[in-house]
């Protein structure tokens, strides 16, 4: 009896019935007492929460400006955050004043990033004020020891205090077992063997036989890759306008025309990148492509134009890699560097150079013995456009190719097509000048493996 006479007292007494009215009625039932105190348990949770989240609200109200509110994010509720290994050094006293704590440290190209610079993402906050000893738990170095190491201009630091070596490539060396990657899905396999040889075991993933865009030929070239052996008509090659400044003009020219003939083979400007080992040559294909093309929406400009050094960790569909010296190999006899060039491009890579003085390069042999299997002119399909149905493995018919004895030569035939092009355009034949939509030449996807 006394059971029975205390069911309803939970409802009769609850003070947020109100509150809870558009709730699923009845809310208490009044048919037990201890159902009807679990389910005004739960509303008492409900409320609790309430008064949580506007609590950390609070703080917003109190925090007038963003940078106070981005701090107060930072280190009360950022799960995963991001910065460079500069800003770490350049934030670190405020990380701590803030009470920063973290417990996992991954770093990406660790490989390429000096020891003490490793050392900085490692004490952004204070030890324990109970143990003394500090939070972090787990630090994962993500890197290369095979492609470039850090920086460091000044010869003697680098040379003799070895301060070029990574902590990352420091644990290598010491025999510290990494996890190692053996496989990748980046390019394809006959494109990956360029550099295979730099990695033991290295096998390629099951995408890379399976999926059609490494099956599929480049659009309006005969080969996914080449050595392009670059004679100057002028006779000049490299220069040296002012110290450790080296261009190579008819290699900017050959370079810039080809991505003009790309783009009127329809590949999209945005899969295209060049590449070159010196930062004088970088500039003045920069240059060349603004008054060459740039202008034009029918090309364009390509999706970037580096170094070798700040692409490393980048890739492209399509890569046009000027190596620019004509009478010494230079610092691309660093195999370091040469992996790296060879290594950023998914479906086509055009290597630009003079022939005779990098085949003989003992140190880049294992690349070159493969580059110089292909014949080193240009050919070129110029009736092909994207996309296409061609696999990398059919045969041409000899009458389609043309080859490209030189830099006049392309930019002969990049002109007529150009100028056909233009006509097709004002006679209101041709499509948009844009090149075809993503969609026909997708991008990588974003589980490949390096």
């Amino acid at each position: 009896a006394s059971a029975a006479a205390a069911a309803p007292l939970v409802g009769a007494h609850f003070p947020f019935a109100d509150f809870f009215a558009d709730a699923p009625q009845p809310l208490f039932r009044a048919n037990s007492f201890s159902a009807d105190m679990e389910v005004a348990t739960s509303c008492f949770r409900h409320i609790e929460a309430i008064f949580t989240e506007l609590d950390e609200c609070r703080a917003f109200e109190l925090l007038r400006s963003s940078y106070d509110r981005g701090n107060f994010l930072l280190s009360k509720h950022a799960k995963i955050i991001a910065m460079t290994c500069t800003h770490a050094a350049i934030k670190r006293r405020d990380l701590i004043a803030l009470s920063f704590q973290y417990d996992n440290l991954v770093m990406e190209e660790s490989a390429q990033i000096m020891e003490i610079e490793t050392f900085i993402p490692m004490v952004l906050q204070n030890p324990d004020a109970a143990t003394g000893r500090s939070r972090l738990k787990r630090v994962v170095l993500i890197g290369d020891h095979n492609q470039l190491p850090p920086v460091v201009k000044n010869l003697a630091f680098q040379k003799y205090s070895r301060l070029d070596q990574s902590l990352f490539a420091r644990f290598v060396r010491l025999g510290v077992p990494p996890i190692q990657l053996d496989a990748q899905g980046r390019a394809r396999s006959a494109m990956a063997d360029l550099y295979r040889w730099r990695y033991a075991n290295l096998r390629d993933l099951p995408s890379v036989s399976s999926e059609p865009r490494f099956n599929l030929g480049v659009p309006g070239f005969a080969y996914p890759f080449q050595l392009v052996d670059v004679l100057d008509p002028q006779g000049v090659g490299e220069s040296v306008p002012m110290p450790h400044y080296i261009q190579n003009l008819s290699e900017a020219e050959f370079v810039v025309a080809t991505f003009m003939y790309m783009r009127l083979c329809g590949i999209p400007a945005s899969k295209i990148s060049i590449i070159t080992t010196y930062n004088g040559q970088k500039d003045l294909i920069t240059d060349v492509v603004a008054q060459r093309c740039g202008w034009n929406p029918l090309f364009g400009s390509p999706a970037k134009i580096a170094t070798t050094d700040k692409f490393q960790g980048q890739q492209n569909d399509y890569i046009l890699l000027s190596l620019v010296r004509t009478k010494s190999v230079g610092h691309v006899r660093d195999v370091r560097r040469l992996v790296v060039s060879v290594s950023r491009a998914r479906l086509g890579l055009y290597v630009f150079c003079k022939k005779s003085l990098f085949e003989d390069c003992v140190e880049l042999k294992p690349t070159f013995s493969q580059l110089v299997t292909k014949p080193s002119k240009l050919h070129l399909l110029p009736k092909e456009r994207a996309p296409i149905t061609r696999k990398v493995t059919d045969s041409i018919p000899a009458d389609r190719v043309q080859i490209v004895k030189g830099l006049v030569e392309m930019g002969q035939l990049v002109a007529e097509m150009t100028a056909q092009a233009e006509a097709e355009r004002s006679e209101g034949y041709a499509d948009e000048p844009d090149a075809p939509p993503d969609a026909i030449m997708p991008e990588a996807p974003p589980d490949e493996i390096e």
